[in-house]
């Protein structure tokens, strides 16, 4: 059995985070509103998840990690989301996320986008994810959904993973406009946090819509690399862009601070209904989103984390924003 280890977050109340939130977005758009609202119905339009909401009990997850994709793929680890829910000791947990598909069920690499209901003592799992990758007839984007052709809740190598019991409840509805900054969306609010957090390491996930715009986007190609991935600019070298038309809707997990657990800090993957998705870009310069108008984000904060599947220590690390390691962990916005 994988060893799981566990943190307690700093869990501001969420009327103290909207106010922190919204002092700092004011700083890199030129319009935000930040306020604590009742979660939306989830299950509509158009989200479509299967649970309700983003609340009771929240966790996030770091699962695996990025030294198993690089120098060389570990192919040989996989994992599955019903066991990672136990691990984290919420059976039946609403997961959302970002992570890798497993190329033992796909036959190839690709990007999932986690969208599960996991299994309990009384009902199935329910796996609404989506799989991004290479389209093999014109190497353009294929964005398919999993349980069209496949009934596992598998994954592979690594995934940063927000959980919770799926429930109505309060979060924090976070609206931006017109970016003046060179920060992304994700990671102007993790900036924002570890400035007024400090040492207090915050855990934050959920889901936000890109309205209308577009996001330079990647996908990681469908066979790993051959050749050892040593540097950043092998990553990018390696990884497919794309630039993906708006609504796109988001699944980001953030972690203000990493407390020593060699955390992934912020990772986010996103889906469309018309046919589009994947992961936002590594470090280096490019906006991963370009926001022309106003989109409707909604957070909850995480209490813990926990980190399943860590990563031996001496294994090789890189600056990409792209490849961190993965853990698992409580959460709540």
């Amino acid at each position: 059995m994988a060893k799981v280890e566990k943190f307690a977050f700093h869990v501001p109340s969420l009327e103290e985070l909207a106010g922190v939130l919204q002092k700092g977005l004011k700083e890199n758009f030129a319009d935000a509103q930040v306020s604590v609202v009742d979660c939306p119905d989830l299950t509509q339009e158009p989200f479509n998840f299967p649970a309700k909401g983003i609340c009771g009990k929240p966790r996030i997850a770091d699962v695996g990690g990025v030294p198993y994709l690089i120098p060389l793929a570990q192919k040989e680890k996989v994992y599955d989301l019903n066991t990672v829910a136990k691990d984290i000791e919420l059976p039946g947990a609403f997961i959302l996320g970002a992570g890798a598909a497993s190329s033992r069920v796909l036959g190839v690499n690709a990007e999932l986008i986690p969208v599960v209901q996991t299994k309990n003592e009384k009902k199935p799992a329910i796996n609404g994810s989506y799989v991004a990758q290479i389209n093999p007839a014109d190497k353009g984007c294929l964005l398919e959904k999993y349980s069209n052709k496949y009934s596992d809740c598998e994954f592979g190598l690594l995934a940063n993973l927000y959980a919770s019991e799926g429930q109505p409840g309060k979060v924090v509805e976070v609206k931006a406009n017109g970016r003046t900054g060179e920060l992304n969306f994700v990671s102007c609010l993790r900036q924002i946090l570890e400035k007024h957090y400090g040492e207090k390491p915050v855990g934050m996930g959920g889901t936000f819509i890109i309205q209308k715009g577009k996001a330079k986007i990647h996908i990681m190609p469908p066979e790993f690399s051959a050749c050892p991935l040593n540097t950043d600019e092998d990553v990018n070298n390696w990884l497919k862009f794309f630039e993906m038309k708006a609504p796109l809707i988001c699944q980001p997990v953030i972690v203000s601070r990493d407390p020593g657990f060699d955390l992934r800090l912020e990772h986010t993957h996103c889906f469309s209904q018309h046919g589009e998705g994947g992961t936002e870009p590594p470090a280096g310069g490019m906006p991963s989103f370009v926001f022309l108008s106003e989109n409707a984000d909604f957070f909850s904060i995480s209490f813990n984390y926990a980190r399943r599947s860590k990563p031996r220590a001496n294994a090789p690390a890189m600056n990409c924003q792209l490849f961190t390691s993965v853990r698992e962990r409580k959460s709540g916005l």
